[in-house]
């Protein structure tokens, strides 16, 4: 069922009700906030009609719009889903969803709050559905431009000024090396064209390929906080508000893992095919070293930061495999880890609210406060931890089956990042929501509000959906990466 116009309404609708919202009173907080929920509502509601109206079996790209933008340039507007992003739109919608619903306490200029929340949504549904390159730089500033004000204006008060700038920096900057890469292959390829899909058949080179991967694929996996360049990822994750940092690391450093494969990979298969196989060192890092970080972590919210870091170096490191299993398992880990890591980030916000302190000793007992908080955190680890049952296992499984078919010795050493995360997420469990309550914060702790609760049961939701029913997501997934591997080929 193909629904038109629909990719267009979920691509604009944020940023549209993001500058209508600047037109509310400022001091009819309650209009703000419910128009707020409303919109971040139906663009839930329309990225779950996408995604479950994506046939698997049908053509590559669905739901295709394209319209002419500077034909002189050969720009144009041009958007539809394949099997990698279909889940992407969708865990775009899920997360704007639950972090309107975690912000409606937000009293400091809601109205400023939410539209740019709104426009980084926009941004965000533009690079996802984007097959013009042109076109996908173009959200992708819009992404990232919304960032710096979100966190330098709302988040928290210590270190707010110094990550949002640090963020902004690196994403920028890294985003500028991605364009030159891009401007190149617009140049050599003579076809005068930003359309992606034709830019696939332009027969780059080998030499030209083997130049320019390296430019692109690292300018936009900064975003995907790959090592050595993730070292902003923390510090913004911890100075954000809630609903940002559920975003930031929800979505946006998807954004970062997405584009990499998207123009990286696929348009310049033999680069990745030459760089990739030492990459992987890199992710390795990630991944074990993220670990080890976060294990190590005094303040709950820096724990769940570098434990993002670590989680994404999975994502990298199933591209850098170079096999079936590890292209399907990087897939499902976008859109596990993105649902994870909103909800880890939700439950550590609703604990600093109350408790006034993200600092791990000083916490206990909180499951006698909020209950519900603490079972979708428990939730959250499992999946964290790869346990069956769970979305963490169908992401994490398929990568290390892909590890040991191209590297097993990187999934030897890999593997030990599973058991620094169980010995982390364990720990953090007994000592914030077992135990005694600390004295001083005797009275100041209570459950948490129903909608607070729908939001922590949508995450929770999928991440048990999947884990018992993978065929919700992995033929989708399946069919994207199918294209991918054929680019490379890989059988």
């Amino acid at each position: 069922m193909q629904i038109p116009y629909i990719l267009s309404i979920i691509v604009f609708l944020p940023i549209v009700a993001g500058a209508v919202m600047l037109f509310i009173p400022p001091k009819n907080r309650d209009l703000i906030h419910r128009f707020a929920l409303a919109v971040g509502l139906i663009a839930f509601l329309l990225s779950l009609v996408v995604y479950f109206s994506f046939d698997a079996s049908g053509p590559r790209y669905q739901f295709v719009e394209k319209y002419d933008w500077l034909p002189a340039l050969g720009i144009s507007y041009h958007v539809g889903v394949d099997g990698i992003t279909a889940p992407l739109v969708l865990l775009t919608g899920v997360v704007i969803f639950t972090g309107v619903i975690i912000s409606q306490r937000i009293d400091d200029r809601p109205r400023e709050f939410f539209s740019f929340l709104f426009i980084l949504a926009s941004g965000v549904f533009g690079v996802f559905t984007s097959l013009d390159l042109f076109a996908l730089f173009f959200f992708y500033e819009i992404a990232v431009f919304p960032m710096y004000l979100l966190i330098a204006l709302w988040g928290w008060k210590q270190t707010r000024e110094y990550a949002a700038m640090k963020l902004t920096l690196y994403l920028f900057i890294g985003s500028v090396i991605a364009l030159v890469g891009a401007l190149a292959m617009y140049f050599a390829s003579g076809l005068n064209t930003f359309d992606m899909i034709a830019l696939e058949g332009a027969n780059f080179s080998p030499e030209f390929q083997n130049l320019w991967f390296p430019f692109v694929f690292f300018g936009f996996a900064v975003l995907g906080g790959i090592f050595p360049f993730h070292n902003w990822s923390p510090d913004g994750h911890v100075a954000a508000p809630t609903a940002v940092s559920m975003f930031h690391a929800g979505v946006l450093m998807k954004l970062g893992a997405f584009a990499a494969l998207r123009v990286g990979i696929m348009l310049m298969p033999i680069g990745a095919q030459t760089h990739l196989p030492w990459i992987i060192l890199l992710t390795l890092v990630n991944v074990v070293y993220g670990a080890l970080i976060a294990m190590v972590q005094t303040d709950f919210k820096y724990m769940i930061g570098f434990s993002s870091v670590s989680h994404m170096g999975l994502v990298t490191m199933g591209f850098a495999t170079l096999t079936p299993q590890g292209y399907l398992g990087a897939g499902v880990q976008m859109f596990s880890h993105g649902v994870m890591t909103a909800l880890f980030f939700a439950v550590v916000g609703m604990v600093y609210d109350q408790a006034h302190t993200r600092e791990i000793p000083k916490l206990g007992g909180l499951v006698k406060y909020m209950p519900f908080a603490a079972v979708a955190f428990i939730i959250g680890g499992l999946t964290s931890m790869g346990m069956p049952g769970f979305s963490g296992f169908i992401a994490e499984f398929p990568i290390f089956l892909g590890l040991w078919d191209s590297q097993p010795w990187i999934a030897i050493v890999a593997a030990i990042a599973i058991v620094v995360t169980a010995a982390y997420i364990m720990r953090a469990i007994g000592r914030v929501f077992f135990g005694e309550l600390p004295p001083e914060l005797e009275g100041h702790m209570h459950d948490i509000q129903p909608s607070e609760k729908l939001a922590l049961g949508v995450l929770c939701a999928f991440m048990i959906t999947i884990g018992i029913f993978p065929n919700v997501i992995v033929p989708i997934v399946q069919s994207g990466m199918q294209t991918v591997l054929a680019l490379l080929g890989v059988g």
